[in-house]
């Protein structure tokens, strides 16, 4: 079964007559040393009664980021950022593989227009040379691979998802640094009013006092680097990426055998690798069950 992205455990759950509460989901890269948000979220939820003011959410995020509150855009998960990025551009160059979001939202792709790239890589998971440029950089997952949020590149679109990093997909929160004030008012300009919901704004202040990325970062090492030495003893072709899951090759066994167990990773044909799976690295308690469940998996041999 092929997915356009991630997290679709309930199909994925149904199709095999599974139940998706029980569902370990490895399809959807979220990071697995986020802070707990369920207090922030229950502690906020008078903010649903008013319309969303982003203006204060956006300084406290610009501050965290290093960036003029006025050249930063919060919008509704990076998918939206995307969108309205692509809105203002008309036209990209993608090299794949790539993720698949951007060709959707472009009007126009070509070799001579500005190069769109993820940084790291989606889904390869490779971090950009320091001296690659790009019109747009897709930064979801840098502070993830790297403990910071950016790279920096003063002259670029840069997007970026607090959702990812907070391991909260279904809350929406994304956002854009745009190269200055004034091309960040035409993003705005473009956006629906009341884009990003009161909840998603109300929680920056007291997650960003939670997070520390540079910690984050080690506690995924150690994470990711379990989970590969588990695959490759099972004698699993797996690759090592800096991002937040690894790659699987010639996968396709591994994909249907876990997903019998109500484990699910993430099929790439979307992204135009064929039997190639992301697997997110998950929590150490999700580790032991993914090693429960390989117990009795063998790897077949050509």
């Amino acid at each position: 079964m092929i997915v356009e992205h991630g997290g679709n455990t309930r199909d994925f759950s149904l199709a095999r007559g599974l139940i998706p509460d029980e569902a370990l989901d490895l399809s959807a890269s979220l990071h697995p040393c986020a802070p707990n948000i369920a207090d922030v979220l229950s502690e906020n939820l008078g903010s649903v009664r008013n319309y969303p003011d982003p203006r204060l959410a956006t300084r406290y995020l610009a501050e965290a980021i290093g960036v003029d509150p006025e050249r930063l855009l919060l919008t509704n998960g990076g998918s939206e950022a995307i969108a309205l990025v692509a809105d203002v551009l008309g036209e990209g160059n993608i090299v794949a593989p790539e993720f698949s979001l951007y060709q959707r939202h472009l009007k126009r792709t070509a070799e001579t227009a500005p190069r769109w790239r993820s940084n790291p890589n989606n889904p390869l998971g490779t971090l950009a040379d320091p001296a690659e440029q790009a019109t747009v950089w897709d930064e979801a997952f840098y502070p993830i691979a790297t403990g910071q949020f950016t790279r920096g590149d003063e002259q670029s679109w840069r997007i970026g998802s607090m959702t990812k990093i907070w391991a909260c997909a279904g809350l929406r929160l994304g956002y854009v640094v745009a190269p200055d004030a004034q091309s960040c008012q035409v993003l705005a300009s473009r956006q629906p009013k009341w884009s990003v919901n009161g909840l998603a704004l109300a929680i920056i202040e007291p997650m960003l006092e939670k997070t520390d990325l540079r910690v984050m970062k080690d506690q995924l090492e150690v994470l990711r680097a379990s989970l590969f030495l588990l695959l490759q003893e099972k004698g699993i072709a797996v690759q090592m990426t800096t991002a937040n899951w690894l790659l699987i090759h010639n996968g396709a066994t591994l994909y249907e055998h876990l997903a019998k167990k109500n484990i699910f990773m993430r099929n790439c044909a979307s992204f135009g690798l064929e039997n190639t799976y992301r697997i997110a690295v998950p929590a150490k308690t999700s580790i032991e069950k993914i090693k429960i469940a390989l117990m009795d998996f063998e790897v077949e041999h050509e």
